[in-house]
């Protein structure tokens, strides 16, 4: 497959462009170290102070760039050529709607680099699995193409359009923050993966249908040339493919008669996880790759910091970080990679808006401890007690679930440490953003291992 949309040659030498949201992650460095590159009058915006942003800033260091941060200057939202807006700042956000009032040309990092992008690009979004999707895919398409895995998953690949060539490929994870800003530009990935569609970032959507509006932007400006790849196991997504502008291709973690297709050889665990690898294959068969090419690609597969993360072993307790898990669908996915009654999980964070019913559910089946804590630890306790109270629900742990609320995180761990005994697993999984305690999931993850090794 290759590429026929033309990259854009538009300059920006000169021209004044406001970044709003510098943020952690990377995007907002790579755009604003990519426009300095291109010669634009680069002015950098975000409410959080300097301090918060230190890391950030300091990966500026050297370029002539103005610095507005610890709040916003409405000026630099009207009296500027372009605004390239971060994923995370809101779309109601009150300066955003002057702009937009004051006819602002707006764009954000991932259109920049869609727009430019000269090779086939493969999109990789869903609620659960598509960062472990998309490195998978990126592990599986490298035996066969010089790949660029970026997007959601790291820093931006705006700063590598140079040494991207036509014959290349380009695997981006698009969250639904990114897909958002896609009807401005009006072109999908080539290749679209849709993992699953579950409840979250509700605060930001509001309602499912919002959320499944923003998804939809992976494919929806595709051609009919080009492909959307959907799980076969998730109803709300199959009902897309009536919506597909191009051909389908489907992947299954079982086929209609309940047997499981041909699994991979993983070093990962959970069942989970043959599916994520059935995704990646699939997709990466519309490249022309065959199956012992991914086959072999995904048995080396060691996994991703901070997604179901194997981190030690100590007097016969494993340790996992899924410091990642930000839904109570990928904890349930977690709990179930492992022997119910054996794992002693720790669940709560920042307030998505979601409900933790099926959560409760799962913990009250599987879990030998729940430890809980944040914003969220009473509503996740509360549904866990809720699920108790049904005759149906029968605790796995032989003296009965352990349940427990705390304050401080690293009260969590060492509760969490004092509960386990040999062959039991410690599993962060904690279903919520992790906001309310740290800058990001990646600080949560790496605090846990700090604290386990």
């Amino acid at each position: 497959m290759t590429n026929t949309r033309p990259s854009n040659s538009e300059s920006f030498s000169g021209r004044r462009v406001t970044v709003v949201g510098l943020g952690h992650f990377g995007g907002g460095v790579g755009v604003t170290r990519w426009l300095c590159a291109q010669g634009a009058d680069v002015t950098v915006t975000d409410l959080a102070d300097r301090d918060k942003l230190a890391p950030s800033v300091a990966k500026l260091a050297g370029l002539d760039v103005t610095f507005h941060l610890g709040g916003h200057d409405e000026a630099d939202f009207l009296h500027t050529d372009l605004l390239v807006v971060n994923p995370a700042v809101p779309k109601d956000s009150p300066f955003i709607q002057k702009s937009q009032d004051a006819s602002v040309p707006r764009t954000s990092e991932i259109n920049l680099f869609l727009q430019r992008c000269p090779c086939p690009v493969v999109g990789v979004t869903g609620s659960v699995g598509k960062s472990t999707v998309t490195v998978m895919l990126g592990a599986i398409l490298a035996k066969r193409f010089t790949t660029h895995v970026g997007g959601n998953i790291g820093g931006s690949l705006l700063e590598t359009l140079d040494e991207i060539r036509p014959d290349h490929v380009v695997v981006l994870e698009l969250s639904s923050f990114q897909l958002e800003d896609l009807p401005l530009l009006g072109v999908s990935p080539r290749i679209a993966v849709v993992t699953n569609l579950k409840p979250n970032h509700l605060d930001r959507h509001g309602t499912m249908e919002n959320y499944g509006e923003a998804k939809k932007n992976i494919f929806r400006f595709q051609t009919p040339d080009d492909v959307l790849v959907l799980n076969a196991d998730d109803p709300p997504t199959v009902a897309w493919a009536k919506e597909a502008r191009g051909r389908v291709a489907f992947f299954y973690h079982r086929d209609t008669e309940g047997t499981e297709k041909e699994p991979f050889e993983l070093l990962l665990p959970g069942s989970h996880n043959q599916t994520n690898a059935q995704a990646a294959w699939v997709a990466a068969s519309q490249l022309g790759v065959d199956r012992a090419t991914a086959a072999a690609a995904l048995k080396a597969f060691t996994g991703l910091e901070h997604r179901l993360q194997y981190v030690t072993e100590r007097d016969g307790v494993r340790y996992y970080n899924d410091s990642k898990c930000t839904t109570p669908e990928g904890a349930i996915v977690a709990l179930e990679a492992f022997d119910p009654g054996k794992v002693v999980i720790l669940v709560g964070g920042s307030d998505k808006q979601v409900s933790f019913a099926a959560l409760g559910e799962a913990l009250a089946r599987r879990a030998k401890c729940v430890v809980a804590l944040g914003a969220t630890q009473d509503q996740i306790l509360a549904a866990v007690e809720e699920a108790a109270l049904r005759e149906d629900v029968l605790f796995t742990a032989p003296d009965g679930l352990g349940v427990f609320s705390v304050e401080t995180f690293e009260e969590a761990v060492a509760l969490a440490i004092g509960h386990a005994e040999p062959g039991d697993v410690v599993l962060l999984s904690p279903a919520c953003a992790s906001y309310d305690m740290f800058t990001n999931y990646e600080e949560r993850g790496r605090r846990f291992v700090e604290l386990v090794t």
